[in-house]
């Protein structure tokens, strides 16, 4: 089951412009979630309204998504993020009432 999780940084550390990093993870296909779109700005409004428009979640995390913005669109979370994408996608869960 494919997971897609949108994660938000909005003024993290005085910054003006907005970023955001799309998550997807699909347990059947991949070894560790992957970046599927990154950017600030106007690319991050555009990133957060995709979400939006397709019920996808979003969550608040600005050190997360920091974070995530320096790994390249297309490959896997670094294993040090894994303990705290793994709060992500338990929260996916629990917006979707299942259980891990």
């Amino acid at each position: 089951m494919d997971k897609r999780v949108f994660l938000r940084n909005t003024g993290y550390l005085n910054q003006r412009r907005p970023k955001a990093t799309a998550l997807g993870y699909d347990p059947e296909r991949d070894e560790a979630p992957k970046v599927l779109a990154s950017g600030e700005g106007l690319i991050a409004e555009q990133i957060i309204a995709v979400a939006k428009a397709n019920g996808i979640p979003i969550r608040e995390d600005p050190i997360l998504a920091e974070a995530l913005s320096k790994v390249d669109i297309g490959q896997a979370i670094p294993p040090e993020l894994y303990p705290l994408v793994a709060e992500v996608l338990a929260y996916i869960y629990r917006l979707q009432g299942k259980t891990l």
